[in-house]
């Protein structure tokens, strides 16, 4: 069994061999296109995963001692300990502590207005490939066929030839499929996970900002 199992194995990679060499066009596109899911997905894991590591609560619950301390020198220094997103939010506001409302919306507003976008940046690029992916593959399908009814239909072949090129033809249209495919469907679970952690951020990111305006419009500077 493990022997049939082995040259079973043996004998797809030679169909793709095959397949590839007989007409890699469609199949090199699409691998560059998984190239490029590929680059896209790791780098915003990793921007997500390393930029909004930061516990927002437990860092505003110590803005909130500070501020209310009356000690804003010191907030303002504790948001400047990193270049975090939630720490250049909070800074917008603590850098106004000593304006009106209006004033300290306005700055908040205008850095969430440059944060949140980043959190989801390139995230739906990921569709359009998924759809990139999936057309590149049917025209290797495509391609594929038209090479089998083309060995179907030739004159003056043998019958070997004519085999190997139905096989050739069978193959490309397969696993050109299979690549379209497999590369939408890894496109499309990847967004649904980098789209749900962009949403979370965006959400801690307009949850971090209502606090800070609520903070620093109750406690008013000069006003103590």
């Amino acid at each position: 069994m493990q022997l049939l199992l082995l040259a079973a194995e043996g004998a797809q990679s030679g169909q793709l061999i095959s397949a590839f060499k007989h007409n890699p066009t469609f199949m090199v596109l699409n691998l560059i296109v998984s190239a490029i899911v590929l680059t896209i997905v790791t780098e915003r894991f990793v921007f997500q995963l390393t930029r909004y590591r930061v516990n927002s609560q437990e860092f505003f619950a110590q803005v909130r001692k500070l501020v209310t301390a009356g000690n804003i020198d010191r907030a303002i220094k504790l948001s400047e300990a990193s270049d975090y997103p939630i720490l250049q939010l909070v800074r917008a506001g603590l850098t106004h502590a000593n304006k009106s409302p209006d004033e300290i919306d306005a700055a908040l507003s205008e850095r969430l207005a440059d944060l949140k976008p980043q959190a989801e940046k390139r995230v739906g690029s990921l569709w359009s490939l998924a759809n990139i992916a999936t057309l590149i593959g049917l025209l290797g399908t495509v391609s594929g066929l038209i090479s089998v009814f083309g060995a179907i239909s030739a004159a003056g072949l043998s019958q070997s030839d004519k085999q190997a090129m139905l096989s050739n033809g069978i193959a490309e249209a397969m696993y050109n499929t299979a690549l379209g495919l497999g590369i939408a469907v890894f496109c499309m679970l990847t967004h649904v996970v980098l789209h749900n952690n962009a949403k979370a951020i965006q959400h801690d990111l307009e949850t971090t900002m209502e606090r800070t305006f609520n903070l620093l419009t109750v406690y008013r500077p000069g006003q103590l």
